[in-house]
């Protein structure tokens, strides 16, 4: 398990370079052969949506960047790399056949980046190498990232 810690908002952009270093891309911008689906944990407010949009940003991802709360995902593309990202909000899912009647596996499986908040809705639509990723609130209003 790695954990990196955000003492507050001004550390994010750094954290979520470490997050890409550790998970997505390595130092050189080589594409890692691990997962490339991620689930954020995480309770109501704790900074998922948060520290998925500066991880858009350090991937260069210049669209605006918002919560696909109500369009529950969001389709963005790295201007420097060209790479497709998905972002995912299932918070609204009341039924997995929402999300299956999205096609939501078919996103998993299409090699594009996928992050992924309340997963604990779909789990059983996540894939087996999914990338499990837990954001804690500190009682000093710091956050912990521990990456499963």
């Amino acid at each position: 398990m790695k954990q990196i810690q955000i003492i507050s908002l001004d550390d994010i952009r750094q954290a979520a370079r470490i997050f890409i270093e550790a998970c997505i891309h390595s130092s050189s911008g080589v594409k890692k052969p691990e997962s490339h689906v991620f689930a954020f944990h995480g309770d109501m407010g704790v900074g998922k949506t948060t520290f998925i949009k500066a991880i858009c940003e350090e991937l260069g991802v210049n669209d605006i960047i918002n919560s696909p709360t109500f369009a529950i995902i969001n389709e963005y593309r790295s201007d420097t790399t060209g790479e497709l990202i998905y972002h995912f909000d299932f918070y609204r899912i009341n039924k997995l056949s929402e999300a299956e009647d999205l096609g939501a596996t078919d996103y998993f499986y299409s090699g594009a980046l996928c992050f992924i908040e309340w997963p604990e809705k779909i789990e059983e639509l996540l894939p087996e190498d999914v990338v499990h990723v837990s954001i804690l609130e500190n009682s000093d209003g710091s956050r912990t990232i521990q990456i499963l």
